[in-house]
């Protein structure tokens, strides 16, 4: 736990260059075979020893010693950022991301940069361009995307926390496939500057760790308002109560999972004396039809600047198929003769599911369903598209509503990790966090 770890550094009982260390040699021996580090950073250990001097004097930061992982669509400067494309295979970042500078103020050393879904495009980890990173705790099986390396680094014991994005449950899905914590924050919670995005309207960058304190440490130094993410805001937290009301939304998903998501909240429920009841929220099937089209819609916008002019290739002629669905897509539904008829369409559920949320949140304090609502399928096994976007069902809706999101472990079915996704309304992070601790216990 990093709050122990932290402990020894201060005390003198670890180093930061051995706790470092250890992770760039566990790295390098383990990573072959692992495929989750893409690029390694090679001056992490010359860091670490300077840090160390700066420990002696007392002048180190919150997070001094600690290493991390960073997704591959997050700008570190001097590191290759490449969205596990070819597109931009060999595009080192020129600056920081604004988590980035937060995290290095704070002292934590990058570890390195890890694999994901091209562009940040799937749910599965396999639509990364330099192959599918494994799951360490069921590696016969998808890690889950898109941020799979930084969910398997964390599981692989390859750093003490990770970064990752979450577009519609890419944070949170690898992180149930995987076995640890995933926390996607409030829109606005956490500055996205410096991040390669997907879909501006849903995109948040969050913490993935083995437990949730060490995903509040990390969310405490990375948030706040940023000049440079306009979107970015302080919110005033309402929510610090003691008798908690779940509200557990009837979706879609496999009974074996629900069959250990009702479990868990009937244990956490009865250890606290909590109350949780059935509901049903009024469109909340159409969690994927109303994701789609925004997304195809802002990522073919947004991929317009790799043209092949100033970096790279152009992007529709070395990006993999499903990077090239989502822009072909964008470009069909942004046709003139549509007259935006599709993306208003969109638009105009993603305001209705909005409100049936918040009706939800009158009632109930927390809403509590499965994270991803089926067991990861085997690695190559043929799937249709349709089935890879359903293991977005349960995880999209955060993104439409702005939400925070959780995953925590929940235990296994079949000897694979399923996690239990808590949400709250919006900018109430920090009591999301404080219910998400129960369900750990």
């Amino acid at each position: 736990m990093i709050k122990q770890k932290l402990k020894l550094i201060k005390e003198g009982k670890l180093t930061a260059e051995h706790n470092i260390r250890d992770y760039i040699e566990k790295i390098r021996k383990e990573n072959p075979e692992m495929n989750i580090v893409l690029h390694i950073n090679e001056n992490a250990i010359e860091q670490a020893v300077e840090l160390d001097k700066k420990i002696k004097q007392g002048e180190a930061g919150k997070l001094a010693g600690l290493g991390f992982l960073v997704k591959s669509v997050i700008n570190v400067e001097g590191l290759i950022c490449n969205c596990s494309s070819r597109v931009l295979e060999n595009y080192k970042a020129t600056y920081n991301a604004t988590v980035i500078e937060k995290l290095l103020e704070e002292d934590a050393i990058v570890l390195g940069m890890v694999n994901c879904d091209e562009f940040a495009c799937g749910a599965t980890g396999e639509h990364s361009a330099f192959g599918v990173c494994k799951n360490p705790r069921s590696p016969k099986r998808v890690p889950g995307g898109s941020s799979s390396g930084s969910a398997a680094g964390v599981t692989a014991g390859f750093c003490d926390f990770s970064l990752g994005s979450d577009t519609g449950g890419s944070i949170r899905n690898p992180a149930s496939h995987c076995g640890i914590v995933g926390f996607k924050p409030s829109y606005g919670k956490v500055s996205r500057y410096g991040l390669i995005d997907l879909a501006m309207s849903f995109d948040q960058i969050g913490p993935l760790a083995e437990n949730i304190e060490d995903c509040r440490i990390v969310f405490d130094v990375i948030k706040g308002r940023d000049s440079r993410d306009t979107v970015t805001m302080d919110f005033k937290e309402k929510k610090n109560k003691k008798k908690i009301s779940i509200g557990v939304p009837k979706i879609n998903a496999d009974e074996k999972i629900w069959k250990k998501i009702r479990g868990e909240i009937g244990r956490v429920c009865k250890e606290n004396s909590w109350t949780w009841k059935d509901i049903e929220i009024k469109h909340i099937d159409l969690g994927i039809q109303t994701y789609y089209p925004i997304v195809y819609t802002e990522f073919f916008s947004g991929t317009r600047k790799f043209d092949g002019r100033k970096y790279g290739f152009k992007i529709e002629d070395a990006c993999g198929e499903e990077v090239l669905r989502r822009i072909l897509g964008g470009k069909e539904i942004t046709k003139a003769e549509y007259a935006g008829r599709y993306y208003r369409k969109a638009l105009a559920v993603r305001k209705i599911l909005k409100q049936e949320f918040e009706k939800a949140f009158k009632k109930f304090d927390v809403l509590v369903m499965p994270t991803v609502p089926k067991l990861p399928h085997q690695i190559g096994e043929k799937i249709s598209v349709e089935e890879n976007y359903m293991y977005d069902a349960c995880t999209v809706l955060a993104n439409i509503c702005e939400i925070p999101a959780i995953s925590v472990p929940a235990g296994e079915i079949d000897g694979i990790p399923v996690g239990i996704q808590i949400l709250a309304e919006k900018g109430e992070d920090d009591f999301l966090l404080d219910v998400a601790g129960e369900f750990e216990k």
